[in-house]
């Protein structure tokens, strides 16, 4: 019988505003289990994973070492403590801010169990919506990557790859971090979505978010010295040039939607502020990018860390 796992890591994903726990509801109807790899910390964020009281969670408690607070190491090692610790046939892969609709857990579950005997398929890829400033909004601007890896085969040779935004397949065993020897999936696609809600807090915790994420790629001295002397508060930028969402959101969101108090903080419309430093879906370059993509209904050359089989 057919056995999938869930897996994600997690540290101090409460007062970072994480939605660690709606994401883990969200795979919980779908799963056997659910491991999640849980560092130190001082806000409640194990007790909140705890407090959802299902058996199939599986709590590992974790040490961040700061030697790999750089290029987002640690991320990829945590994703991986989680992962070897899995037990199905298939592994479903959720970070912090990441949630399953429920409309789409049927379709997920039917591709795993068509596939399961079909060994050329290494994983499955699942389409991705963005949301930037509030709910209502998300991303269709050229660089923000429309489709990734989310469920693996439960193989030694995968691992998660540079900063947990992917997998590969590592030739060397011993040492996974090393980026030589490493080779793309093989994925099907799966008709499902994963909500992205890592860009949707209020502003002064998106700008906390946006140093604890920079000190894990720059390393803390330098997080720091940058943050130091930014403002207090993320500024989202006028949201009329993004998409305008009009679905429904996965139910275990609901009382997070309810809760949202910061929208006097947004800029619905106008020009942005022109003393700070454009985001990326702002410049020029990417706008045209981005136009081109849509008049074509196709990327237009965006990386992808995946091979795509047509025929299965």
């Amino acid at each position: 019988m057919m056995k999938i796992s869930g897996f994600s890591f997690v540290r101090n994903g409460i007062s970072l505003y994480y939605p660690i726990v709606e994401s883990i509801q969200s795979a919980l109807p779908l799963v056997d289990e659910f491991v999640v790899a849980v560092g130190k910390s001082d806000d409640g964020t194990r007790e909140a994973i705890e407090a959802i009281g299902d058996p199939k969670i599986k709590i590992l408690d974790t040490q961040w070492e700061e030697k790999y607070f750089k290029k987002g190491i640690i991320n990829a090692i945590q994703t991986d403590i989680a992962k070897e610790q899995c037990s199905g046939d298939w592994l479903l892969y959720l970070q912090a801010d990441e949630v399953l609709h429920e409309k789409d857990l049927p379709a997920i579950k039917a591709r795993c169990e068509a596939l399961l005997d079909h060994p050329e398929v290494e994983g499955l890829l699942f389409k991705y919506r963005h949301f930037w400033g509030d709910y209502d909004h998300y991303h269709i601007s050229h660089g923000w990557y429309p489709h990734e890896i989310r469920i693996i085969r439960n193989r030694p040779d995968i691992h998660s790859y540079e900063s947990a935004q992917s997998f590969r397949a590592f030739e060397y065993y011993d040492n996974p971090r090393q980026q030589e020897g490493t080779r793309k999936l093989k994925v099907a696609a799966v008709d499902a979505w994963i909500y992205h809600y890592g860009w949707v807090r209020p502003p002064h915790l998106m700008q906390s978010k946006s140093r604890a994420l920079s000190g894990l790629h720059w390393g803390l001295g330098r997080a720091k010295d940058f943050y130091d002397k930014a403002p207090q508060e993320f500024d989202y930028g006028p949201l009329q040039r993004l998409g305008r969402f009009k679905g429904s959101h996965p139910k275990v969101m609901e009382k997070r939607i309810r809760s949202m108090d910061w929208k006097e903080k947004l800029q619905y419309s106008g020009t942005p502020n022109p003393l700070r430093k454009k985001h990326k879906h702002e410049t020029l370059r990417y706008r045209l990018t981005t136009m081109v993509e849509r008049m074509l209904n196709r990327p237009v050359g965006q990386f992808k860390n995946y091979i795509l089989l047509r025929d299965v």
